[in-house]
């Protein structure tokens, strides 16, 4: 097996473009594709996550035809427990790598719209150009949405009260404080614990059940927040989100940022066209609002934009010998 990537991250969580060798997913659409490489494709899957050739918090995607001509392409995301609905850092990565391939007309200076189709839905990125280099991309979400507020929780440092909102999956937040934590990376291994806990007692609420579509049910993430000092009339917040099964995302989470920011218009906290600067564990920085209204059957909803920055970090041909004793590789967490 020889599998070609192009590698990027995104505010410093990594994602890992197939680019060749790999099969051709098979579907009607993307989320049809994503059934497909669940049950025939999952050995490319776990090559390209594993150690020794990825880490317990490797992301990355197959690049799938759109589900009609009205997108540039398709997106089956994956990472190292499979494969997830949304990805918000995945998509401006995406976006980046499609202006920067030259996979669509780019004006030197302005901004290109490029639209992808993801299992949750159609979302839209603009990449921002200055003189032929990216500097930034905006993605809009698929609309977001609270499902549930003050759900309680039983963890090991008690318990607690969380709230559920779909950003294109069902995350739960969490303010760090409540359980006694920052979000630092000196608690990152008891949010990790706590991320999975929480995981588990709610992974069959009714609030992470959709109405329409059981594939899509489920939590996702757990987002453990807590604010930070205000800039200008901006709301400024720190996350850490812990996905799947304890996977951390280093940059602040494309979906889970909408997810917060569902959480924080319904609450009235979020001023019209207001301003969330969220920040993650290592730092990096996402710049967020929501930018229309709008209804999932009889809920509101809410459809926001978040903008960061994704840079390339390598090109990759990942190969699989017969004699490998360890054959697609391992996990140690």
């Amino acid at each position: 097996m020889k599998i070609t990537t192009e590698d990027y991250h995104t505010g410093g969580e990594p994602f890992r473009i197939v680019t060749g060798g790999g099969p051709t997913l098979v579907g009607e659409s993307v989320l049809e594709c994503r059934d497909w490489a669940s049950a025939h494709a999952d050995d490319v899957r776990k090559l390209l996550v594993n150690e020794p050739r990825g880490h317990a918090d490797m992301y990355g995607c197959h690049v799938v035809g759109p589900n009609d001509p009205g997108a540039l392409f398709g997106a089956v995301f994956f990472h190292k427990d499979g494969y997830s609905l949304a990805c918000g850092h995945g998509t401006i990565a995406l976006g980046t790598w499609a202006v920067e391939t030259g996979r669509v007309n780019t004006a030197e200076t302005g901004e290109t719209t490029v639209i992808i189709d993801v299992p949750s839905g159609r979302v839209a990125t603009r990449v921002r150009t200055e003189g032929g280099k990216v500097r930034s991309a905006v993605f809009r979400n698929v609309p977001a949405y609270v499902t549930a507020r003050a759900v309680e929780v039983p963890t090991a440092a008690g318990t607690v009260q969380v709230d559920v909102a779909w950003g294109g999956a069902a995350y739960v937040s969490v303010r760090a404080a409540d359980l006694g934590l920052r979000v630092e990376p000196a608690a990152l291994l008891s949010l990790i614990g706590l991320g999975r806990e929480i995981k588990r007692e709610l992974d069959s609420h009714p609030a992470a059940l959709h109405a329409e579509d059981p594939r899509l049910s489920g939590v996702y993430g757990i987002i453990f927040w807590e604010h930070v000092d205000e800039i200008g009339d901006a709301i400024h917040q720190r996350n850490v989100t812990v996905f799947a099964d304890g996977q951390v995302d280093r940059s602040p989470c494309g979906s889970g940022t909408s997810a917060r920011l569902a959480l924080l218009d319904e609450e009235g906290s979020l001023s019209e066209g207001g301003l969330l600067i969220h920040d993650s564990i290592v730092g990096s920085r996402f710049r967020a609002s929501v930018v229309e209204r709008a209804r999932r059957g009889q809920t509101a909803a809410v459809v926001t934009e978040v903008e960061g920055s994704a840079h390339r970090t390598g090109f990759h041909q990942f190969v699989l010998e017969e004699d490998d004793e360890l054959g697609t590789g391992f996990q140690l967490r």
